[in-house]
């Protein structure tokens, strides 16, 4: 993890200048295409959190599977409110209740039992409470049957009456009588289908499963998904300053923040990451570690490389030097922090070079290369993005994307974090977005709305 600053690097081939982010994100496109082809492999639920699907996901059922209540009540025959079986006519309160009524519930004419004029309700004998998971006998005219939430709708019922708007408001014995308002076809009624139709497609290919997409795909009956295998990265990082693990530091050392951050960003949205230190600034001990990747990746063990650190333009750039003679770029991006940057391949297989203070590194990652592999494999996911008014204001450079540390306030304005020092780990610590400002933008006042990333 080396502290050299970040000057203007030179481009492969002898090209100056700044490339955009945009056009950063095309080539890493480019260079990482190949790694969408990669076959799907068959998981079970539990080992599928943080994958993408690799095909469209088909619903094999209807959700609901079948008419079930959506309340503790009774299930009715809504014909019955307007015939004459059994008792008064049902045409309680007078007003049609298909969204109020007079007290607003769904489905209720009238309102409260007995409507405007008092009327009691309809009588009904009860029958049989259902329960859920049983199949309930036909619902004959006349008859209310205590149903329990979630349970099979009977045949001939279409409605059901909560129980708390009963007279009396329990449920009784089999073969009493009940009072209930009048009702609509439909009323707390979850229908077949409602929510998700057999053969329809719920989730395409590509969407990064979570715990909502887990819960749906159980409901569904599923026990395995197809997934696209997660990359396996090895993150390495550089630099002779680079102290022991657990030693204790030397005149001029540092621990290797960069490994541990950025292998750790990878494993929580998904991807399969270890991290591992080249203590040196001579190019030969980064290329025995890229040998290395090289036999893993060749034995399906591995797929990208990233690095950190010796891209800039300082004496001492190792991952230049080691990588001098291969199929790689190296580049300075209209980008503050995160300039420096490398991208391409060492023996076939894909390096993506990151410069080496720790927020440089991880805005990388998050700017440059999450989004990328959203596109490409769905997983990692897209960060959530939206526009709130800054708490204060800023200055930024001109001609740069400048990323800057920020949180998101309870009143909706976000505050920034720490300065725009890519050193300042405490402040990415604590901060919970990102706030983007504009390459042609340098001032903004308190309350302009800016473009934030929440993290």
């Amino acid at each position: 993890m080396t502290g050299h600053t970040e000057p203007h690097a030179l481009g492969r081939g002898g090209v100056h200048g700044h490339r955009t982010v945009q056009e950063h994100r095309a080539r890493l496109a480019e260079l990482l295409a190949p790694l969408a082809q990669r076959p799907a492999q068959e998981r079970p639920l539990g080992a599928a959190l943080g994958a993408a699907l690799a095909a469209d996901l088909v619903a094999p059922v209807s959700l609901p599977p079948f008419d079930n209540s959506q309340m503790d009540g009774f299930a009715v025959r809504s014909a019955d409110f307007r015939g004459d079986v059994g008792g008064t006519r049902g045409d309680v309160g007078g007003t049609r209740g298909d969204v109020g009524g007079t007290r607003g519930d769904v489905g209720f004419r009238g309102g409260d039992l007995g409507g405007t004029g008092g009327d009691p309700g309809r009588e009904f004998t009860v029958v049989a409470a259902i329960a859920a998971g049983e199949v309930p006998a036909p619902l004959q005219p006349g008859q209310a049957a205590p149903i329990m939430t979630g349970a099979l709708l009977p045949e001939g019922a279409d409605a059901v009456v909560p129980v708390e708007r009963a007279v009396p408001s329990r449920f009784p014995e089999a073969g009493a009588t009940v009072a209930l308002p009048a009702v609509e076809p439909g009323t707390y009624v979850r229908r077949a289908g409602s929510d998700v139709a057999a053969g329809a497609v719920v989730l395409p290919a590509g969407t990064p499963i979570g715990a909502r997409q887990i819960g749906l795909a159980a409901a569904l009956g599923f026990t395995t998904l197809p997934v696209r295998a997660p990359l396996r990265v090895l993150v390495i990082s550089t630099g002779a300053e680079l102290a022991p693990d657990g030693k204790p530091l030397g005149p001029g050392q540092i621990y290797d923040a960069n490994g541990w951050l950025l292998s750790s960003a990878l494993r929580e949205d998904g991807l399969e990451a270890e991290n591992a230190v080249s203590r040196s600034d001579d190019p030969a001990s980064l290329r025995r570690e890229l040998a290395e990747a090289v036999r893993a990746a060749d034995e399906g063990r591995l797929d990208l490389v990233i690095t950190t650190g010796g891209v800039s333009k300082g004496a001492f750039e190792a991952t230049k030097l080691a990588l001098d003679g291969h199929d790689v770029e190296f580049a300075h991006l209209a980008m503050q922090p995160g300039g420096p940057q490398g991208l391409g391949s060492f023996e076939g297989l894909p390096v993506v070079a990151f410069p080496g203070n720790p927020v440089s590194c991880w805005i990388s990652w998050e700017v440059l290369l999450r989004p990328v592999l959203a596109e490409l494999v769905g997983a990692p996911r897209c960060r959530r993005r939206l526009t709130a008014p800054l708490a204060a204001p800023l200055e930024s450079p001109h001609g740069k994307l400048q990323v800057r540390r920020a949180s998101l306030r309870q009143d909706g304005s976000v505050a920034l974090v720490g300065g725009p020092g890519s050193h300042l780990l405490g402040a990415l610590a604590v901060s919970d977005a990102l706030v983007l400002v504009p390459e042609d933008v340098t001032d903004l006042a308190a309350g302009a709305d800016v473009e934030v990333w929440l993290t």
